[in-house]
């Protein structure tokens, strides 16, 4: 199947418009990368319009968490995912998008990179 991202073909009220030409290679989108927690990072390389590469995080185990305290980062493990404002769905599956609230070895953190389109987590601590 695949990811078309150009006008459907359907009127607002809901008749079927003329084909006016086919879809396009730009057009195309690709399915969401769905990143989840693993005991090691797991990377893929795509191909991206204009021949440039998009590195997809499929698996991740460690995070870089920001402390805007000590105004420093680090390296650390990912526990667990506690919950998702894009979908209350990927919280209970395990899966991380930007904005997730994950359990880190230092505490909360809120993920601020977008690890299917950056290849990696960053995050920041959360203090209570």
């Amino acid at each position: 199947m695949s990811y078309y991202q150009g006008n459907d073909s359907r009127k607002i009220t809901g008749g079927q418009k003329g084909k006016n030409r086919d879809k396009r290679k730009y057009e195309l989108g690709s399915p969401p990368t769905e990143t989840k927690i693993s005991d090691k990072d797991i990377k893929e390389k795509d191909r991206v319009a204009g021949g440039n590469f998009k590195l997809r995080l499929r698996y991740a185990s460690y995070a870089n968490v920001y402390d805007p305290q000590s105004k420093t980062a680090k390296k650390v493990k990912i526990i667990s995912v506690l919950e998702s404002p894009a979908n209350r769905e990927y919280a209970r599956r395990g899966i991380i998008v930007k904005g997730t609230l994950i359990q880190t070895e230092l505490g909360k953190a809120k993920v601020t990179s977008r690890p299917g389109q950056d290849g990696i987590i960053n995050a920041l601590l959360l203090r209570e």
